[in-house]
C-alpha cells in the first residue's frame, strides 16, 4: 500500500448538480459536494435519501440526468463503470457481494485481474501474457490479503465466512483494483460492536495508506468518529455539509435524521 497523501488544494472528487430521476421520481436532486485527497467523507441520511443512488451515479452504474462528476479534474460523466474504475475509483455494495464458491484468495484475484483484463484469445490460448497477468493477480491478492488480515483465511470458501469477514473480503476485492478513491456502501452493516470497531480501524488504515474514502453508513456514531466531513441527504437533496460537530448540531439534520442530539 502507499503512504498517506493529504491535499487541501483543488478538489480530488467534485460532484456538481448531480440529478437522477426514475419514472418521474427524483431520487437525487442537484446534489453537489467536494472531497479532498486524503479525506474520509461520510454520506448519511434517512432510508430513501438517495445515498446509494449517488454512489451509483459516481461509479457509472446509473447514468445521471444532469450534473457532473470529476476526479482530479477529469470528467467522468458518461463513462462506463469499467472506464471509471480504470480512472481510479472502486466501490463496495450493500451486503457482502462475493463469489461464495471460490476461495478468499480467488475472490481477490478476480478483482486484481480487472487491472489488466486479458483478451479472449490470450486467455483461451493460455499464452505468456495470460500467465504473466495471472501471476501478477496472484501476487496482488497475497499483498491485499496480508494487508487486510485475511491471509489466514485465504483458502477458505468465501461463502463459509462470517458476514463481517465477507464484508472485509468485499473491501479487499475493491482494494485489489489499486483505487485512488474508495466508495464504501454500508461497510458496518450487520456487525456487532467489536466488528464495527475493527472495520472502522480498517477504514482509517485505508485512508492512511493514501486512498481517499467516501462512505455511506447508517451507524451514525461510527461516522461521527472516523469522518473528516459529512454530507447529509434527505429526499434526494443535500441539506447539510460540514464537520461531524457541525452536522451533529445542524437543526435540519436533527429534525430529518438524528432526532434529539443525545440519540446520536
Amino acid at each position: 500500500m502507499t503512504e498517506r497523501i493529504t491535499d487541501k488544494g483543488a478538489p480530488f472528487l467534485e460532484v456538481q448538480g448531480l440529478t437522477r430521476r426514475f419514472h418521474g421520481v427524483v431520487a437525487v436532486n442537484e446534489v453537489s459536494f467536494q472531497v479532498q485527497r486524503g479525506e474520509i467523507v461520510g454520506l448519511i441520511g434517512p432510508n430513501g435519501a438517495g445515498k446509494t443512488t449517488t454512489f451509483n451515479l459516481i461509479s457509472g452504474r446509473f447514468p445521471s440526468n444532469a450534473g457532473s462528476v470529476r476526479l482530479q479534474g477529469q470528467l467522468l460523466t458518461g463513462l462506463r463503470p469499467d472506464q471509471i474504475a480504470a480512472c481510479g475509483i472502486a466501490r463496495t455494495f450493500q451486503g457482502a457481494r462475493v463469489f461464495p464458491k471460490l476461495s478468499v484468495a480467488a475472490n481477490v484475484e478476480v478483482g486484481a485481474m480487472a487491472l489488466q483484463p486479458l483478451g479472449l484469445w490470450a486467455d483461451w490460448l493460455g499464452g505468456a501474457q495470460a500467465r504473466a497477468v495471472q501471476e501478477q493477480a496472484r501476487q496482488r491478492s497475497q499483498e491485499v490479503l496480508a494487508w487486510t488480515g485475511l491471509a489466514e483465511l485465504a483458502e477458505e470458501t468465501a461463502g463459509s465466512l462470517s458476514y463481517a469477514h465477507q464484508s472485509l473480503l468485499g473491501i479487499a476485492i475493491a482494494l485489489a483494483l489499486k483505487p485512488q478513491l474508495l466508495l464504501l456502501d454500508e461497510p458496518f452493516a450487520g456487525m456487532n460492536t467489536t466488528e464495527t470497531q475493527r472495520a472502522a480501524n480498517m477504514v482509517r488504515r485505508i485512508r492512511d495508506a493514501g486512498i481517499t474514502v467516501v462512505l455511506v453508513e447508517h451507524d451514525v456514531p461510527s461516522v461521527m468518529r472516523i469522518c473528516d466531513r459529512i454530507v447529509v441527504l434527505d429526499q434526494g437533496s443535500k441539506i447539510a455539509e460540514g464537520t461531524p460537530q457541525e452536522v451533529r448540531a445542524h437543526e435540519r439534520v436533527i429534525q430529518a435524521y438524528l432526532g434529539v442530539e443525545d440519540d446520536a
